[in-house]
């Protein structure tokens, strides 16, 4: 009997742990070492699913928007989801501000760590920085939304602008001539078909290229990374497992009417390959995947939410951004007043929207909060160490809420066969 998808990934998890740990760095065959074969591996398969982004992106929301054809239902499916991102990234980002504060990561043995990780600046110089900073550097965020060029946007990986001219495109698409209105959606309906039939070949080589992806970190990095930074890394893990196992879960049961058990297993493939690639963005195909064919959801609803999700909605990489930067200043032995923390909710909401759904892409959000906030740049060598191991775990959350958004917006505009039972579905089919 052939192994479920997921399954074979999860043996592929387990297998390059054992292996990664055993091969090292320096392991080699014919001069040749082990590392360098999970990195080319990897990276292979990581460039086979970017390859994918921008046409199923472009033809996915397109063919959606067109789809859902009047502005009236347009307006309604598009306000339930940009609801329900803003309050799942506010909630996230809540729940990572309240564990820090709890946990206090950055302070050790009643004293910050500033010394015993190396930071250089002086505390007084920092302090006069963090004093009275606002959030005026966040408009180049929405400045990306509108390119100067959609070709160099999707060249440059600007998801926001490409999903934003799609969103337009669509939309002006229902109000052409039926004629021209028919040829464009026959032909990009094929593309999208077309870009599903590659996604499902690719997805084929995941086991592989999963095992090569995490045997390459845990051959580099081993676990001595977690050590000087073990509560930061606690803490982060902690708030993110909050928020995954439940904010979410409350609001797929009390929202969405459904049983989060359900979610889990119909996502368990998407989310095993979010974790391994760490890129909400390379994970969008096998997500839109699993939406549409474990979870039920049309692919009127799903096309539209999901690749929307996939730049705008980052729950995980909000919190971890909340928690690092006040892991910083606690490092620092600096006392955040509630308006400076406040300020930091704040950037790392609109921050999250337009984070890049690629490895460690975090980072350079990270460095616009600690900007915002007055905090030297340096710090971000702090978190380097343990980042890629963070950034799979939050890229996990951050594509379960793009898919129980998915699932509550189609339970929202009356969809009843989501995520439904072959048994549950018969007697819909009975009762219809």
């Amino acid at each position: 009997m052939k192994l479920k998808l997921h399954w074979q990934i999860l043996i592929a998890l387990v297998l390059a742990v054992i292996v990664g740990r055993l091969t090292g760095t320096d392991t080699a065959v014919f001069g040749i070492t082990f590392y360098d074969v999970f990195a080319f591996v990897g990276t292979l398969f990581l460039n086979a699913l970017k390859m994918l982004i921008v046409p199923l992106i472009v033809s996915s929301i397109i063919v959606g928007i067109a789809g859902i054809g009047s502005g009236g239902d347009l307006g309604r499916l598009g306000g339930k989801t940009i609801l329900y991102y803003a309050t799942t990234s506010l909630l996230a980002i809540l729940v990572g501000l309240i564990f820090v504060n709890a946990l206090q990561p950055g302070i050790i043995d009643g004293q910050p760590a500033r010394d015993m990780i190396g930071l250089s600046q002086d505390v007084s110089s920092v302090a006069e920085k963090v004093e009275g900073r606002g959030a005026g550097d966040i408009a180049g965020i929405f400045l990306r939304m509108v390119p100067t060029n959609i070709v160099a946007a999707a060249a440059d990986g600007q998801m926001l602008g490409l999903i934003f001219f799609s969103l337009l495109f669509g939309y002006f698409m229902t109000r052409v001539s039926h004629s021209y209105a028919s040829t464009l959606h026959t032909f990009l309906e094929g593309v999208f078909e077309v870009m599903m039939m590659i996604t499902d070949w690719v997805m084929k080589f995941a086991p592989i290229g999963v095992f090569a992806l995490v045997a390459k970190v845990i051959a580099g990095t081993g676990f001595a990374a977690f050590v000087p930074l073990a509560w930061f890394t606690v803490t982060v893990l902690a708030a993110l497992g909050f928020h995954f196992l439940v904010t979410l879960p409350l609001l797929l049961r009390y929202v969405g009417g459904v049983h989060p058990l359900r979610m889990y297993r119909a996502m368990a493939p998407a989310l095993l390959t979010a974790f391994s690639t760490a890129s909400s963005s390379a994970t969008l195909p096998l997500t839109l995947e699993c939406v549409e064919k474990n979870a039920k959801v049309s692919n009127r609803t799903s096309s539209f939410v999901l690749p929307l999700g996939a730049t705008i909605n980052m729950d995980g990489t909000a919190l971890y951004e909340c928690v690092a930067a006040i892991f910083i200043a606690q490092a620092y032995g600096l006392e955040l007043s509630f308006a400076q923390q406040f300020l930091i909710v704040v950037v790392a909401l609109m921050t999250s929207i337009g984070v890049a759904g690629i490895p460690s892409a975090s980072l350079v959000a990270i460095s616009i909060i600690l900007t915002a906030i007055g905090l030297p740049l340096e710090a971000l060598g702090l978190i380097l160490a343990v980042d890629r191991i963070l950034d799979m775990c939050r890229t996990g959350v951050n594509v379960f809420s793009d898919s129980c958004g998915a699932v509550i917006v189609a339970r929202l505009e009356g969809e009843r066969r989501v995520l439904t039972t072959d048994e549950e579905e018969r007697r819909l089919k009975s009762h219809a």
